[in-house]
């Protein structure tokens, strides 16, 4: 063979493996790039190793005389309606009751019909902090990372509707610090310091993660906690904990390799807690509450369960053997400790003889999550987290207050936005006064409220007395529900009342002209199914809606 054919064939050999060293690279890189939100994370800001933390001291005798009362306020992430054995029979047809939780109901008041403000975590609790619709002030879109975003965008499964991405909107986004409730808006935390209260938060904030945004900016005196959307329970690999992966899940497959283990203390670098997270925050809240039992204090406990990721200890997975499918009985011994915790909490009040003097509200951020696969969460209910029928927005609310509350169960019409009205009630302090406030006081007469509104985009919904309507884009449809005969929302009304949908579409028209232009884009729509998880089959006919984030 001449010298040059040789040549050119050893040549074209090489282009060929160096094609194929690329290619492998360019797959490697394709299968790990999930990973390198959290690596670049780690990076930026190390986490440092476990360290103690010493809440301030109130004074050593406490004040002679009547104090306002203590505060609590205690907010789970994703329960569903199912979820607490109140009002059903719990998670697994009731292999998990809730004494502690349901106790907080039986021995004060519970709101048999409460909503959420929005049905996802971020929105939801910038109302519970303000008061205020969260579109007021353009808070609409749950904060996440951009790559957070991206990945969903690129991880499409066997639905026939597909996962819009709005990159054209990219260029108005905020710096994900910012993302948050603004400064201009007054806490509820900002309201009781100026009463005099000393104000912690333990757990999930989601507000904002930018200085002026973090807990220690928005009034809180001190703040123990993690400050995005999310957060390992444990170490996936401690002999304590038993995890449950949903491989069919994108936002769980981003979670595991990006979500540290680490807190942050007020403003301080974050580091390593000890155990289960549950178990981590309850613990500083028994001792944020000694360290305040002879000053009047206000302890918003933040709960990240049982939002994903699911790990739960193994002693209460042990617990549940009579659940057979595994991610339920993760997802039920979660539940199973928190409501030991609370329990915990509630024991620490009578001990130190706070009892008589702490209002405690007991409360969840949105409806249990599609994304879980674990069907029957919000039964009886309909839809789920990210929807805006009953099961999204549909939520327990109780308050327990003893000598100040009797114990009753009431048909008020509830929210989260009455949550900082009846606080500042209870408190003796002042409302603001210098803004539009969207919220009663629970523990007066009946709210006499017009209607209640939903809005995720193009995504909305109104509640007027009995009647609901939803409305979005994505499909192109109206549903309409008398919850007074449909509670659970099975039976659409909206082509035999044209008339009233046509209505409450205006009063939704004329509702959304008073707010604001959001603070950052919803860069991703994905199609939710309203009846069934994320992991059952796609069928023809299953209805939908698309959720704007």
């Amino acid at each position: 063979m001449p010298v040059a054919s040789r040549r050119a064939r050893r040549g074209v050999a090489m282009l060929a493996i160096a094609a194929l060293v690329v290619a492998g690279g360019y797959a490697l890189f394709q299968h790990y790039k999930i990973y390198l939100p959290g690596i670049i994370g780690q990076w930026r800001e190390p986490i440092l190793a476990n360290r103690p933390v010493a809440w301030a001291q109130g004074p050593a005798v406490a004040p002679v005389g009547k104090r306002p009362p203590n505060i609590i306020l205690i907010l789970a992430d994703d329960l569903g309606m199912n979820d607490i054995s109140l009002y059903g029979r719990g998670v697994a047809n009731g292999a998990v009751p809730t004494p502690n939780i349901n106790a907080i109901a039986a021995q004060g008041l519970n709101f048999t019909t409460a909503y959420a403000a929005n049905a996802t975590c971020s929105p939801s609790r910038a109302a519970l902090m303000t008061g205020r619709y969260p579109t007021r002030y353009g808070f609409e879109y749950t904060a996440v990372p951009p790559s957070f975003a991206a990945n969903l965008a690129h991880s499409g499964g066997p639905s026939p509707y597909p996962i819009i991405y709005h990159r054209e909107l990219d260029h108005d986004l905020l710096d994900y610090p910012e993302m948050g409730v603004p400064t201009s808006e007054i806490t509820i935390a900002e309201v009781l310091k100026a009463r005099g209260y000393h104000t912690m938060h333990i757990g999930k904030w989601h507000l904002g993660e930018a200085k002026a945004l973090r807990p220690t900016g928005q009034g809180f005196d001190e703040s123990l906690g993690f400050r995005a959307g999310g957060g390992m329970y444990m170490p996936p690999d401690d002999p304590g904990v038993v995890n449950a992966k949903l491989p069919f899940d994108p936002i769980d497959r981003f979670l595991w390799p990006n979500l540290p283990y680490a807190v942050y203390w007020g403003d301080d670098q974050r580091f390593k807690p000890v155990g289960h997270a549950t178990d981590y925050f309850t613990d500083n809240a028994l001792k944020a509450i000694e360290a305040n039992r002879n000053r009047p204090f206000f302890l918003y406990l933040a709960y990240n369960a049982p939002h994903t990721p699911l790990q739960a200890l193994k002693r209460d997975y042990d617990a549940l053997p009579q659940i057979k499918d595994h991610t339920q009985r993760v997802y039920g011994a979660m539940i199973r400790q928190m409501d030991r915790r609370i329990g915990d909490v509630m024991a620490k009040l009578k001990a130190l003889n706070l009892d008589n003097n702490t209002l405690v509200i007991f409360t969840s951020d949105n409806g249990g999550a599609w994304y879980t696969g674990i069907p029957d969460l919000n039964a009886p209910y309909r839809g789920w987290k990210a929807t805006f029928f009953e099961g999204g927005i549909r939520i327990p609310m109780m308050m327990r207050w003893p000598g100040h509350i009797a114990p009753a169960t009431t048909p008020v019409i509830a929210d989260h936005l009455d949550i900082f009205a009846t606080i500042a009630a209870a408190a003796g302090a002042k409302v603001p006064s210098d803004r539009p406030m969207d919220g009663f006081d629970l523990l007066g007469p009946p709210p006499k409220r017009d209607a209640l509104f939903w809005r995720s985009g193009d995504y909305r919904a109104v509640r007027q007395g009995d009647w609901k309507l939803q409305v979005s884009k994505r499909p192109d449809k109206a549903w309409l529900f008398d919850l007074a005969t449909d509670p659970t929302e099975q039976v659409d009304l909206a082509a035999r009342e044209p008339q009233r949908v046509a209505a409450l579409r205006a009063m939704i028209e004329r509702h959304n002209a008073g707010m604001a232009k959001p603070l950052w884009p919803g860069l991703i729509e994905g199609p939710v199914r309203i009846d069934v998880p994320i992991n059952a089959p796609w069928r023809r006919g299953q209805e939908y809606v698309y959720w704007a984030n």
